[in-house]
């Protein structure tokens, strides 16, 4: 945790409500994005219990398992669950934009020019913290190998043609969520603490309904005594009021409400299938009849229980949503979406190619992509809301990786030799302590072209810069390209652009002591792509 963050949040205690971390918002927000609330039977990791979703504030639609130890009830939850899901996630792929660029040809080395398409738009999954984003891998990792009835093996219990596709959407939904400002999956408390901090844990902060209490408490409460009431406060029934539902349950839920209902359930299917068999001997229809109602009456209690638990988190969602809404958008934004966009179009691609479903685990290969992809895309994020964001750049100016101030003297200077160049030496008046050796390259934040200069001494109160770029090839700097007097400016001690990592070597390619040839499996060679691994250059 920062210097800054540590302060805001020491804030928000004294001042009894949340405290900006940001000016700006540093994450997409889709205009139509499905919200889902997912949520899981205790006592077995990954088992779905019912889940909440849809793009309608006004509309949820509801899944449930009835029986979650039932394997073909579960079969029947996630098949629901697709049918929704799977149209929204797929209605993005139509809509293209033609982007012309070049890239090497494998048989000569040389570039040749190539039209690719780009989804113009992508679809955004928001839930509500991290946990459902688990609980979201286990069910892809789980669905994803599934055989249907269309295999030519499908084998005992085979699963619904839409799952295993689910299965492997949400699978590469989930890993994108690892690259650090993508948007295509948002966990609102993580979203929400990017750009406000309480005066809680960040623990406590998965509780969104806590986490929200902090923006608008009650007028006699502070946002502690909120956070405190939306965690513990419960009804006459001895039920929470705002569960944290995301994806775990009350046990007080699950002793009081969800295991008798389950047993009603159980029961009104169990008398349904003896009537049944009286009914074929007897010929007695009443009976059957009346048993479909009792179990539809359990069904529709059960529905009642689990919408009651999981509607207060959908509403705080929404909640959560508006207020992200009222920030402006970083500058930077519309770049970080496109490169979700990229991602969106490939794994449709790989679909429409028929690819294989991403492996159980990466080659050594294609997981040194994903982690160089996941550090750049880190290194670029800090970069990018450091420029966008004064509060951002804030925490570099703390850690002397920055400083900001007004220039007070420009002394036009030239390099020595025959075609001596422009080297303005800048003195900044600043009350930042940047870590200012003689001699540092510092780089212009906000300048166009990019500008670079080096730290010619230093003073308190006063850093001199001399630049030496960004002022084009004449003897005399174009105008504008120098600072003036009276002028605000920032320069930073790190590099306003990511570095480009090493390229890696093909699977085949990989040595067998990081598992290459000849030790790698028969299919190694097609798993980077099937994994989603990093984005292809693209000019």
């Amino acid at each position: 945790m920062s210097l800054l963050t540590t302060l805001a949040r020491l804030e928000a205690v004294r001042a009894g409500r949340a405290q900006p971390l940001a000016t700006v918002r540093h994450r997409h927000l889709s205009e139509r994005p499905m919200v889902l609330v997912p949520l899981a039977a205790a006592g077995e990791s990954g088992a779905p219990l019912a889940v909440l979703l849809g793009t309608d504030r006004l509309a949820p639609r509801l899944h449930i398992v009835p029986q979650p130890l039932n394997r073909t009830q579960r079969f029947e939850f996630l098949a629901a669950m697709a049918a929704d899901l799977l149209p929204y996630l797929e209605s993005f792929g139509a809509e293209v934009e033609l982007l012309e660029g070049s890239e090497k040809d494998p048989e000569s080395g040389e570039k040749v020019p190539v039209v690719r398409e780009l989804c113009a738009d992508a679809p955004q999954l928001i839930v509500p913290n991290g946990g459902a984003v688990h609980h979201l891998a286990l069910l892809g990792r789980s669905t994803r190998f599934r055989r249907t009835a269309e295999d030519p093996e499908p084998g005992p219990y085979p699963a619904p043609t839409q799952v295993p596709l689910m299965g492997r959407w949400l699978t590469h939904l989930t890993e994108r969520a690892q690259v650090p400002g993508s948007s295509l999956l948002l966990p609102m408390t993580s979203l929400l603490a990017r750009h406000w901090a309480t005066g809680q844990s960040h623990l406590e902060d998965q509780h969104l309904a806590a986490q929200l209490s902090w923006h608008a408490p009650p007028a006699e409460l502070t946002g502690a005594e909120a956070a405190e009431l939306a965690e513990s406060e419960r009804d006459a029934a001895g039920q929470l009021v705002r569960p944290p539902a995301g994806p775990a349950t009350d046990p007080k839920f699950d002793e009081l409400v969800l295991g008798p209902a389950i047993t009603r359930h159980d029961a009104a299917v169990a008398a349904l299938r003896r009537s049944d068999g009286q009914a074929r001997q007897d010929d007695r229809q009443d009976d059957a009849e009346q048993a479909e109602v009792l179990v539809k009456e359990a069904r529709s209690q059960l529905e009642a229980a689990l919408f009651a638990v999981l509607e207060p988190t959908w509403n705080d969602l929404w909640k959560g949503l508006d207020l992200l809404r009222a920030l402006p958008p970083a500058g930077h934004l519309a770049d970080r979406w496109e490169s979700d966009r990229w991602s969106y179009t490939g794994h449709r691609d790989r679909l429409a190619a028929g690819e294989p479903p991403q492996p159980k685990r990466d080659d050594a290969v294609t997981a040194a992509r994903k982690l160089a992809q996941r550090e750049r895309e880190q290194a670029r994020l800090d970069i990018q809301e450091a420029l966008d964001d004064p509060l951002a750049m804030a925490e570099h100016r703390l850690a002397g990786e920055a400083f900001a101030g007004v220039v007070t003297d420009v002394a036009l200077e030239y390099s020595a030799g025959p075609r001596s160049k422009p080297r303005p030496v800048l003195t900044v008046r600043t009350p930042d302590r940047p870590h200012a050796d003689a001699g540092r390259e510092v780089h212009r934040a906000h300048a166009e072209p990019a500008q670079r200069g080096e730290i010619a001494g230093s003073a308190p109160g006063e850093v001199l810069v001399r630049l030496v770029s960004g002022m084009g090839r004449k003897k005399e700097p174009e105008p504008g390209s120098v600072p003036e007097v009276g002028d605000t400016v920032v320069f930073t001690l790190f590099e306003l652009a990511p570095r480009q990592s090493a390229p890696l070597p093909e699977p085949e390619d990989t040595p067998w002591t990081h598992g290459g040839p000849p030790g790698g499996g028969p299919d190694a060679a097609g798993t980077a792509g099937a994994a989603g691994g990093a984005e292809e250059e693209w000019e």
